[in-house]
């Protein structure tokens, strides 16, 4: 019986580690599609003899199709991949972890990704795909929407796989522009995601963080601008992402010396151009026409999108000093979290 028991200890791991590797490929191949096997050997972490005897098992299983230009999940394979999302969740135990920190954060919902997407990217895509789809529930009732978006490089992940004919939502950017890459400010993203749903949308042509000064003299003049704004105030459903302070102080280009400030006073997050500490305080405030964090209690649903491990605390503390409906991220800035609620 001990033999048995040894031989099931042994056994048991392995196959899981077995499992959650062919989910990986899967995985890995849908978001990539033509992908040849070096490449995805070195997306992995895999030897290609390792990777090789894993694709060829898929491959007689019907879930991959090979080409001259690489692999590509067949419709049984990404039918297999979202059953085998599930259960690996289920096997690393997130659904676990998923209520713990609905009950510790007090969020209607928490939606936990496996990986860490400061180490893959493929995580990272898949942050966006599961928001998409939340998102693609919410807007499915047929009523209109004004649907408030971020910017960065998950919120890009949630506009470019999201689907479907919604004609009568309007996508806003929730704040204006920050940063020299176009294809990652809340306008673009607010566009892509628009035209992918058949929606409408407004843009809002104000830099993030001018002078109040400023702010006010655009939005007394451009009746334009104040007209978008006002349609900013009435969103109903807003998709935001947490940036950390120190990196999204730098895309706003302040001085050395305020960065080191702002994170002397404990900042350690930042979301809507508002600087929080870990113990959920207000560390500091920008100048923007968009959204505020104030503003969130007035709109029916708000869902925070981030991951990786080193994001952990910048979402915590923005969780802390405001309201967050949904929260979806992936397993290491969980865990982290969880780690520093327990602590």
């Amino acid at each position: 019986m001990d033999s048995i028991i040894n031989l099931q200890k042994k056994i048991v791991p392995e196959l899981t580690n077995l499992l959650v590797q062919r989910y990986q490929i899967l995985r890995q191949v849908s978001h990539e599609h033509p992908i040849g096997r070096r490449a995805l050997a070195a997306r992995l972490g895999l030897s290609e003899r390792v990777l090789r005897a894993q694709v060829d098992f898929l491959k007689g299983c019907g879930l991959l199709v090979f080409s001259s230009s690489g692999m590509t999940v067949t419709e049984e394979g990404m039918d297999i991949l979202r059953e085998l999302a599930d259960y690996v969740r289920k096997l690393q135990g997130l659904n676990s972890l998923e209520q713990l920190l609905c009950s510790k954060l007090n969020i209607g919902r928490v939606v936990i990704i496996p990986g860490d997407s400061d180490q893959e990217e493929v995580v990272k895509r898949e942050i966006g795909r599961a928001a998409a789809r939340i998102l693609s529930r919410l807007l499915g009732d047929g009523k209109k929407h004004i649907v408030a978006v971020s910017g960065g490089t998950t919120m890009a992940a949630l506009a470019a796989n999201i689907s479907g004919s919604h004609p009568q939502t309007v996508v806003v950017p929730a704040r204006g522009g920050l940063g020299d890459n176009v294809e990652l400010q809340a306008n673009t993203i607010a566009t892509v995601l628009a035209q992918r749903m058949g929606a409408s949308y407004r843009q809002l042509y104000v830099p993030d963080s001018v002078s109040e000064e400023i702010l006010n003299s655009i939005l007394a003049e451009d009746t334009g601008v104040k007209a978008v704004v006002d349609i900013i105030k009435q969103a109903d459903i807003l998709v935001h992402g947490v940036g950390q302070a120190a990196v999204m102080a730098r895309h706003r280009r302040m001085a050395p010396e305020f960065i080191q400030k702002l994170l002397d006073d404990g900042a350690v997050g930042e979301a809507f151009g508002q600087y929080c500490a870990l113990d959920g305080r207000q560390v500091y405030m920008t100048n923007n026409a968009g959204l505020m964090l104030q503003d969130l209690p007035k709109i029916g649903t708000v869902i925070g999108v981030a991951g990786g491990r080193s994001k952990a605390e910048a979402i915590l503390s923005v969780i802390r000093v405001s309201r967050q409906d949904i929260l979806v991220t992936d397993e290491a800035a969980a865990h982290c979290i969880a780690e520093m609620l327990e602590d």
